[in-house]
């Protein structure tokens, strides 16, 4: 399903809708270049999945764990990764067996490590806005 997202607190809002939708265990693939969206709609998904406190980016620490009142979320940032040998090697399995979400950046990357049953997010601009964007999320119903 296509959503246009005006701007960030669209997103997050998106997000948060999407996080009611997960059960543990759950997989979320991010696709799209940088700047697009996709901590904006993490943070969402923490929110949903009740953590009230800062969300950053984990490009430099891979992973970052959000524990709130409902499911923890483990934020992934793939884009210093090689392939999927790597991401077993930080530990993909035991996160996957915690029964939080994973939310993945860059999950192109590791395509070849995510379930069969992953939902994907792609964000990409809309070209009839320049802060527009076009967030395609498939493997859920409507939001």
């Amino acid at each position: 399903m296509e959503y246009i997202s005006h701007g960030e607190a669209e997103t997050e809002a998106l997000g948060c809708r999407l996080a009611n939708r997960l059960s543990p265990g759950a997989v979320v693939a991010y696709r799209g270049d940088l700047g697009m969206g996709k901590t904006a709609f993490t943070r969402g998904l923490a929110r949903g999945l009740g953590f009230g406190g800062r969300v950053t980016s984990p490009t430099f620490t891979i992973v970052n764990e959000y524990e709130g009142t409902g499911l923890p979320l483990f934020h992934f940032d793939m884009y210093r990764l090689e392939d999927a040998g790597d991401l077993f090697d930080i530990g993909w399995e035991d996160y996957l067996d915690r029964g939080g979400v994973c939310a993945v950046e860059w999950s192109e990357r590791v395509e070849s490590a995510l379930p069969e049953n992953t939902v994907t997010v792609t964000i990409a601009r809309c070209p009839q806005e320049d802060g527009w964007r076009s967030i395609i999320i498939e493997g859920v119903g409507p939001l």
